[in-house]
């Protein structure tokens, strides 16, 4: 039976979890709304796979940027401001696609995902070691996973309700394209950009009001524990370089969040590819993140009681490794649902990763958190290089004689191959690489 402090210390910390939940929610739905955005933008633009996937790019390319920047204002300013300033900024960024799709120029749109993506990473990197230390280090992967759910649930709802927005009736425009002339395929591409105009000014609206509201908000000032000098009387540690697990951590994480993005941003164009309608494919992604919320779910209620936040990052790599091969090896609608499937050997990734590579990180906490939150830029860079291996690898399978579609379907599946060397690397941090440098107990 919980004794009367363990009751008092979850009754403090009630409602601060459920508003970085609503944080959570809030990126979540910005975020997976990549989905719709990669064909939509690959249409209105007229690019490449390749070229598509830089939404993913300019979205997760600011986590690297923005990393440090972000790790030096919440030490200035504080976690709460941290998350105000964040929400602020990536309302501006919404805004910037109102002028975007009124001129329909991508490097402009690449502009606007930045500069949201750049208000993320401020946000990130003051809501994610904040629900990390705000309880026990041993069950923060449990307090993660609940974050997970807000951001799994708003990312598919972003993605369906984008998808219905931008995607519907996209076939029927492809086929248009080919038989107008240049005058009215330019009327038509630039009446499929405006519709990205009204969700944007009414994104923008609500976020920049939750960026005020949040300064009033009831969160708990936060710290981490200090660094324990070692038993045998060594010093403690005195730069953030002398902890591998974390530089161990911050690369399974930089993988990691390339997989969980592939899987999710991925599959509707996969589908596509697959010559499957877009009015079916466009729900692929709710998939992807309906997966994650159920073992999001099963990690809320096995963390720590029943399994560790080790074994649950073990049994991730391993499904991984094996989900990469089956999805490589198979094709049609049951590649799909494998490729959906990657949801559950990704859910409880990231949540165990944080609190194994933040252990015993003591006073340099801000600058770790910073450091993995650079990781996300493995968004912007492995889904970048699926589109590349698809491209090549098309165009190599064209050369050889295979018919446009054919080559399309082998193509699209071959770029999971990226899949394999990510997983291989999480579960070596899974096995080993978390205890490097960290003194048995």
């Amino acid at each position: 039976m919980p004794n009367t402090q363990e009751i008092s210390s979850k009754n403090k910390t009630f409602i601060p979890i459920l508003i970085i939940a609503g944080l959570f929610f809030i990126f979540g739905f910005v975020t997976w709304i990549n989905g719709a955005l990669i064909p939509f933008m690959k249409t209105i633009n007229e690019l490449t796979d390749a070229q598509s996937y830089l939404v993913a790019t300019a979205s997760y390319i600011s986590f690297v940027v923005m990393a440090l920047p972000a790790s030096y204002i919440i030490n200035k300013i504080g976690y709460k401001k941290g998350m105000s300033l964040g929400l602020i900024i990536m309302a501006l960024g919404a805004l910037i696609f109102i002028p975007a799709a009124g001129a329909r120029t991508y490097w402009m749109f690449l502009a606007a995902i930045f500069i949201q993506g750049a208000g993320m990473t401020l946000l990130q990197t003051a809501s994610n070691p904040y629900i990390t230390i705000l309880g026990p280090i041993e069950s923060a992967a449990k307090r993660i996973a609940i974050m997970g759910i807000a951001n799994k649930v708003a990312g598919a709802l972003g993605s369906v309700i984008f998808g219905a927005i931008l995607l519907s009736g996209i076939d029927d425009i492809k086929q248009k394209l080919d038989l107008v002339d240049a005058t009215e395929k330019e009327s038509l591409l630039n009446t499929m950009a405006d519709s990205v105009v009204t969700p944007y000014i009414v994104m923008a609206i609500v976020l920049f009001l939750l960026g005020i509201l949040i300064r009033k908000a009831p969160l708990p000032h936060v710290e981490a524990d200090p660094i324990k000098a070692s038993e045998t009387g060594g010093k403690t540690k005195s730069s953030i370089f002398q902890f591998p697990h974390l530089w161990l951590g911050v690369l399974a994480l930089f993988v990691y969040v390339g997989v969980e993005v592939i899987a999710g941003d991925t599959i509707i164009s996969y589908g596509i590819s697959l010559d499957i309608p877009v009015e079916q494919a466009k729900f692929f992604t709710l998939f992807t993140l309906m997966a994650m919320v159920v073992t999001y779910a099963l990690g809320v209620f096995l963390i720590p009681k029943y399994i560790s936040q080790a074994f649950a990052l073990k049994f991730s790599a391993v499904f991984g490794i094996v989900l990469s091969f089956c999805i490589v090896f198979t094709n049609g609608f049951t590649s799909v649902l494998l490729v959906a499937s990657l949801g559950f050997a990704n859910a409880l990734v990231w949540p165990a990763i944080w609190p194994l590579a933040l252990t015993g990180l003591g006073k340099f906490t801000k600058t770790a958190s910073a450091l993995l939150i650079m990781a996300i830029s493995g968004g912007a860079i492995l889904p970048l290089l699926y589109g590349k291996l698809v491209d090549v690898k098309k165009e190599q399978l064209i050369e050889t004689g295979l018919d446009t579609i054919a080559a399309t379907i082998d193509s699209a599946t071959f770029g999971y191959w990226v899949l394999l060397p990510c997983y291989i690397i999480i579960f070596y941090y899974a096995f080993w690489g978390h205890k490097v440098g960290l003194k048995s107990t």
